[in-house]
């Protein structure tokens, strides 16, 4: 079975930090490109930031460039999302996704709360 499972969110203060993982199981992510997406409540699934499957090559949304940073470890079968300045605009359920380079199958993560609140 494909599982996707985020961690690493919480509570946090403006201006700190924190890391999201996402480990994957049932799939060999190698040959995946992975994105991070988030959701507040009322608003559209907003994609964050992208790798490519050889993480060669990564994109952001504005709103985060500067300070959010995605990289993956192929061999720990995982991609993260570091994230610094946080503001309280970036709270959000994140959530990460894996698409196969060649057959285009998407599999989603459940998500993890990020609230930034002072």
């Amino acid at each position: 079975q494909v599982r996707l499972v985020e961690s690493g969110g919480g509570l946090v203060q403006p201006g700190g930090s924190l890391r999201l993982s996402c480990a994957a199981s049932g799939i060999t992510l190698i040959n995946y490109g992975m994105s991070w997406y988030r959701q507040a409540p009322g608003k559209e699934r907003e994609l964050v930031a992208f790798i490519t499957s050889a993480g060669d090559s990564t994109n952001y949304a504005d709103s985060v460039k500067g300070r959010f940073t995605i990289f993956r470890d192929n061999a720990k079968n995982t991609v993260s999302l570091q994230m610094n300045s946080l503001k309280p605009e970036d709270t959000a359920e994140y959530y990460c996704k894996a698409v196969h380079v060649y057959y285009r199958n998407a599999y989603w993560g459940q998500g993890t709360q990020v609230t930034v609140s002072s």
